[in-house]
């Protein structure tokens, strides 16, 4: 059998300013973190190679993606492709976050011509 299993750290346990990301699972080629944020010195800019999904446990967030002003908070989630330019502008001290990355899968070509 293969078992794995844990606890989230509580959103009180983040630091003052900064973040501190547990990295809680890994797979083949994806992974899960839980990140705590505390205020931000500075807006944290990043662009992945990879999938990404995320949802907001506990806290509020505003991040820019692409551009576009995104508020998150409790319960809310975002899924970013590989590429897309993001910035997590402001969190509200005790923010924890659940971040799943995941491979970039190539599309899978299908046969919708079949005959029978």
């Amino acid at each position: 059998m293969n078992l794995e299993g844990g606890s989230l750290f509580a959103g009180s346990s983040a630091p003052d300013v900064g973040e501190r990301v547990h990295r809680l699972s890994t797979g083949a080629g994806w992974w899960i973190e839980q990140i705590l944020s505390g205020t931000l010195a500075a807006p944290v800019d990043d662009v992945l190679d990879h999938e990404e999904w995320v949802v907001l446990m506990e806290g509020s967030a505003v991040l820019e993606v692409d551009g576009t002003v995104v508020t998150l908070d409790r319960g809310d989630w975002i899924r970013l492709g590989p590429g897309t330019p993001h910035r997590v502008r402001t969190t509200r001290p005790g923010t924890s976050w659940l971040a799943v990355h995941l491979p970039t899968q190539p599309a899978v070509a299908t046969d919708r011509g079949s005959t029978e």
